[in-house]
């Protein structure tokens, strides 16, 4: 643990994307407490007010405080993210570790159904998802699922594969050990730190498939303050309210950074053999 803490700390990259995870989870969790106006409370008369001591970022075309806004959609769009990653986590590994167990024509059904849902662009895939369903953020959430899904069962079936053949399956094999006890006891927590890592970094893909899934209206629903939904509404006042679009649009760079840049870090602790690419 000293030596894998020791690493991190001279990862500077590891190091940046660790603190821009922490200031968005406090951010997250202190934005709303600071921020000394209601996030939908309208005053038609601050309307497009740029930042000042009053509105630190500024107000929109209703005369709501783009900073109350901003920091109280971050906890949903971050819990929106986890909830989505952690859901393809758990069902991905689970189904592709049983694929590669099973083998036969069961695994090979599954990688078609994967291969179809790869062949399609990610975005394309959630729009049309999304579309299909009703623009609503659970919705999205939904669509989000399925497009992510195929990633894990693909990775987690690569590994088990490789797992399966191994001295010590082959031993707890012999041993009359079952299909359940191999998967649970010699696959997944060989498994763990590999989804791990790829997790952290599909966060990254989520916030930013939700942002643009509520960009285009088919996530959150005004009034929600969705991210994605404040970058769409700036676009329309780029020229007279430049921070209607900045502010969004920059927590989402800085987010999508963090989570990159810590999966990243995470990845080279947990196996040392790889060298993070100049």
């Amino acid at each position: 643990m000293t030596a894998a803490w020791h690493k991190a700390s001279r990862d500077a990259a590891g190091v940046v994307g660790a603190v821009l995870v922490a200031l968005l989870l406090g951010f997250a969790v202190l934005g709303p407490l600071v921020a000394g106006n209601a996030p939908d409370a309208i005053d038609l008369a601050r309307r497009l007010q740029p930042p000042s001591a009053l509105h630190w970022m500024g107000t929109d075309e209703l005369g709501r405080d783009l900073f109350s806004r901003l920091a109280n959609g971050a906890w949903p769009s971050l819990m929106a993210a986890l909830l989505v990653v952690g859901t393809t986590v758990t069902l991905g590994t689970l189904a592709g570790t049983l694929s590669a167990l099973a083998g036969g024509w069961a695994d090979a059904a599954l990688m078609r159904v994967i291969d179809v849902l790869l062949a399609v662009p990610a975005l394309v895939l959630a729009m049309a998802l999304a579309a299909a369903l009703g623009p609503s953020l659970v919705n999205a959430l939904i669509a989000l699922v399925i497009v992510r899904l195929p990633v894990f069962v693909r990775l987690a079936r690569a590994q088990a594969l490789l797992l399966r053949d191994r001295g010590f399956t082959e031993a707890a094999r012999l041993a009359g050990a079952g299909r359940w006890h191999i998967m649970r006891h010699h696959l997944l927590p060989n498994l763990a730190g590999i989804m791990l890592v790829q997790g952290l970094m599909d966060i990254a893909a989520v916030i930013l498939g939700a942002a643009a899934l509520g960009f285009i209206g088919l996530g959150a629903q005004p009034p929600s303050p969705e991210w994605g939904g404040l970058v769409a509404s700036g676009r329309h006042f780029m020229a007279d309210a430049w921070w209607l679009g900045l502010f969004p649009g920059l927590a989402l760079v800085l987010a999508a950074a963090g989570f990159n840049l810590l999966g990243d870090a995470v990845r080279d602790i947990l196996d040392p053999r790889q060298e993070r690419t100049p």
